[in-house]
């Protein structure tokens, strides 16, 4: 599976800028969203290849929407990698817990992402 289409999710602009800017760079298709309500209202728009998931949000968490992606069937099989400030070794297997594929800390390393990125593909 080629990675194209990515949704990210994150409550600051300033990371989602530098991330949208980052992955079309890279020739990738880039949708955001700022909560879990607007990432599931992306999601019925249109399923992303890929989802990158901030944890830290107001209402539902990453790790919450994450949970929730994963038992939603039709969404189910989307690969989540979590991107975040949190870089405790617990909130890792937390995150890998939930459902999420991976996990990379802020301040993002490219080299380090699309590795990740094609390891799933």
């Amino acid at each position: 599976m080629s990675i194209q289409n990515v949704l990210v999710v994150d409550d600051s602009k300033t990371e989602l800028m530098f991330m949208t800017d980052l992955l079309q760079k890279n020739g990738m298709n880039v949708r955001t969203a700022e909560s879990a309500e607007e990432a599931f209202k992306r999601l019925a728009e249109e399923k992303p290849d890929l989802i990158l998931m901030d944890v830290v949000m107001p209402g539902q968490n990453g790790f919450q929407l994450t949970r929730s992606i994963n038992r939603t069937p039709e969404y189910s099989a989307i690969p989540i990698i979590m991107c975040t400030s949190k870089n405790l070794e617990t909130d890792r297997v937390w995150a890998m817990r939930q459902g999420a594929r991976d996990y990379i800390t802020k301040p993002v390393n490219a080299v380090e992402l699309f590795a990740k990125i094609k390891a799933l593909g």
